[in-house]
């Protein structure tokens, strides 16, 4: 139990996809002006991961990896070159159900979005749980910890540059520095923040 809360919390900040590994900055950037839109990018983000990266470790275990298809007399198989195409695939569904639902039931959340919802299925950082719970042999009970954390981090992220912008939009800022420009300069800030978290873990 121990283990896996160090993983939750590994991913969450010392691995944090935006400030840590730089994944995801497009969306991460692009959404942060209103912290309404953030908070819903943070949920989105839990759910997406907390559900493709355990089910991406199901069907890599069960079909894709070498020898996974011992069980049938063909332990020679290995169709793990298909892990990109699977993973997206796998990816691609959630957001696609997951755009549905909001469409439904939260219109103007869904409104909220516009483009970046779909453009959520080839974000990198959601792929990129994937691809680490391969590299690192997550069993299904670490990666769907892993899949939580990452998503979880990511919305802490957005969510606490989405509250500085906000405050920041009643502030008299250098021309230069209006819109992306200070959004670029508090991530880096933040990031530096966050790297103190990998100095706390470090041998």
């Amino acid at each position: 139990m121990n283990d896996l809360a160090g993983l939750f919390l590994r991913a969450a900040f010392v691995e944090n996809m935006p400030l840590s590994l730089f994944l995801g900055l497009c969306t991460f950037l692009a959404l942060s002006r209103r912290t309404e839109t953030a908070i819903g990018l943070g949920v989105a983000m839990i759910a997406v991961m907390g559900v493709t990266v355990p089910l991406n470790q199901l069907i890599y275990n069960a079909l894709l990896m070498p020898g996974a298809w011992s069980w049938a007399g063909m332990p020679e198989v290995d169709l793990s070159y298909l892990s990109l195409i699977a993973f997206i695939g796998v990816i691609a569904a959630t957001v696609q159900l997951l755009e549905m639902l909001l469409d439904r039931f939260f219109p103007a959340i869904h409104a909220s979005f516009g483009v970046f919802l779909p453009l959520l299925t080839v974000q990198c950082a959601i792929l990129a749980g994937s691809l680490f719970m391969v590299e690192r042999h997550y069993t299904l009970a670490q990666s769907f910890v892993f899949g939580l954390g990452g998503g979880t981090g990511f919305a802490v992220a957005v969510i606490m540059l989405a509250a500085v912008r906000s405050r920041l939009a009643y502030a008299d800022l250098p021309a230069g520095l209006r819109g992306l420009g200070i959004a670029f300069v508090l991530t880096g800030m933040m990031s530096l923040g966050f790297s103190s978290f990998a100095q706390m873990v470090a041998p």
